[in-house]
């Protein structure tokens, strides 16, 4: 693949792969919130471990992709983006496509999956084979303060992009996590209302469509969490069917469920299912 793919708007974003020599299929994984594909280097291990071919990129406005930092330009533009990776990923590992969210990037994923139970599926949309959520965005914490300043600047400076609110020690207990985190010059910290509409938007989309989920899908997330609610991944398990959407809590981790110490534990749980699946040749 190369390096760098071109959105319908003109801006490169940065891919990221690990390939192996012989492999079952190919993860794409989707990154969360203010952080980088850089970050999932030890998921990737893991997956090329388990025979998959992995590949990811730096959402528009994180990492070493372009655009303005938390800002997007319109509605459908982080899924949008994705179709164009699951695009060039298809033409570059012909096979069985997983997509692997975790945080905003779950929520971006399930996003995705969710426009194709819709009648007539979006242009940027191809179908994936299977789906793992990883602490998904699917809800989001805010007071009633800030629905209302919400409202407001949703209209009235819908990019002016703010502080995300999100604390670094909130994302895991392990400290060598954080302070790489807090050191990491790609990691940034800013949000703008159209974002979080979208986010809204997005979770609430996903979850009224979860009765009518058919793609196979792993639903892991953090019973501790503070950067996302847990209450929209039981909301969305709550509604799924429970022969396609499998679905573990981890009740005391963190928001990063593959930075917490329990990572094997977390590990565990997507290995044998990512082995069970049944993908097409």
């Amino acid at each position: 693949m190369d390096n760098t793919l071109t959105t319908s708007d003109g801006l490169a974003l940065h891919l990221a792969e690990w390939p192996v020599a012989t492999a079952r299929g190919t993860v794409l994984i989707v990154h969360g919130l203010g952080e980088h594909i850089g970050r999932y280097a030890q998921v990737a291990a893991q997956l090329n471990g388990w025979g998959w071919n992995v590949v990811g990129y730096d959402h528009r406005g994180h990492g070493r992709s372009q655009g303005a930092k938390g800002c997007i330009a319109r509605g459908d533009d982080l899924p949008r983006d994705l179709g164009l990776v699951v695009a060039a990923t298809r033409r570059a590992h012909p096979g069985p496509l997983v997509l692997l969210g975790h945080s905003m990037g779950g929520m971006v994923a399930a996003r995705y999956v969710a426009e194709g139970l819709a009648a007539s599926p979006a242009g940027w949309y191809q179908a994936v084979d299977a789906l793992v959520l990883s602490s998904p965005a699917l809800a989001i914490p805010m007071s009633g303060f800030q629905k209302g300043l919400l409202a407001v600047l949703g209209t009235l400076a819908p990019n002016l992009a703010v502080n995300n609110g999100l604390k670094p020690e909130w994302i895991s207990r392990d400290p060598q996590v954080v302070a790489a985190y807090v050191a990491d010059p790609l990691v940034h910290d800013r949000i703008s209302p159209r974002l979080v509409n979208f986010f809204l938007d997005s979770g609430e989309l996903a979850c009224s469509r979860a009765a009518h989920w058919k793609l196979p899908t792993l639903l892991l997330y953090a019973g501790r969490d503070r950067c996302v609610a847990p209450a929209g991944s039981r909301a969305f398990a709550a509604n799924a069917p429970k022969a396609v959407v499998t679905t573990r809590e981890f009740p005391p981790l963190f928001h990063e469920i593959f930075n917490e110490p329990e990572r094997a534990d977390v590990f565990a749980v997507l290995g044998p299912w990512l082995q069970a699946l049944r993908l097409p040749a």
